[in-house]
């Protein structure tokens, strides 16, 4: 029989490096199935869940959650999934990979390096959940790291209730919910429209404070009254200030867990 073709899925929310990717994969790895191409952070992890495939290719800067934190989480839901990171910031990859847990490729990806990479992930492939709490650990480690180098978040925005403009401090939002190609404000004064898709949002919020529970929701930990989870392993979140609750998909309690 037919060894089983390798699977994997690539998150780069730019959708030229993406494409440019797919194809360099294609010409090292004929053989690879490219399973989904995620735009960003929560979508990857929620890849990973339902594909588990044996490798992922992860942009450390995403909208949402970055790399490091969809690896961190992903050695719990795939611990078989080898990581390798994308980016352009040598410093970071090279500790990582210098630490044995994870490889890494800097863009602009070349056809060497990218050759190199499939040679060690073939030679890997199966053996896998050894390395996988290693990986999380310093995928948590350097994250912390990262983090403290992105540009500062937003602090304010301006949304709509009806026909009037609302200057909103993000700090006084409750949540973020898409809403079509708008986003739905959740504040303790009630809701407007920020006529900007939630993908675009997450860029800008700072990670520390806001957290994705679903793909199409976005919580303030800080206004989180208490998380609850049923047998199924679906959870749901009581705010402070707000009657409603939200609910968590199964693959975004990992990083409740992780708190």
């Amino acid at each position: 029989m037919d060894k089983k073709a390798p699977r994997c899925i690539v998150a780069e929310d730019e959708k030229l490096l993406a494409a440019a990717l797919q194809r360099e994969l294609a010409a090292a790895w004929p053989e690879l199935d490219v399973l989904e191409l995620a735009e960003d952070g929560g979508a990857a992890l929620d890849a990973i869940a339902q594909h588990r495939p044996d490798v992922a290719f992860l942009d450390i800067r995403m909208p949402g959650l970055s790399g490091m934190a969809v690896a961190a989480a992903a050695a719990e839901v795939s611990p078989e999934t080898l990581v390798v990171f994308i980016t352009a910031y040598d410093q970071y990859a090279v500790d990582a990979f210098e630490r044995g847990a994870v490889d890494y490729l800097l863009k602009p990806v070349t056809a060497e390096r990218l050759a190199q990479t499939v040679t060690r992930l073939r030679a890997r492939i199966g053996d896998a959940s050894r390395h996988a709490g290693r990986t999380a650990q310093v995928a948590r480690d350097l994250a912390e790291r990262i983090d403290a180098s992105l540009d500062e978040p937003l602090t304010w925005i301006t949304a709509s209730t009806g026909r009037a403009t609302r200057l909103i401090l993000v700090e006084d939002v409750i949540y973020f919910r898409a809403e079509n190609k708008y986003t739905l404000v959740a504040t303790a004064e009630g809701d407007a429209l920020l006529s900007r898709p939630i993908r675009d949002l997450l860029r800008q919020l700072d990670p520390k404070t806001f957290r994705q529970i679903h793909r199409s929701t976005i919580v303030n930990l800080r206004q989180v009254g208490s998380v609850e989870r049923d047998d199924s392993g679906k959870g749901c979140l009581r705010l402070r200030g707000r009657p409603e609750t939200l609910a968590v998909s199964q693959t975004f309690m990992t990083l409740f867990r992780a708190m």
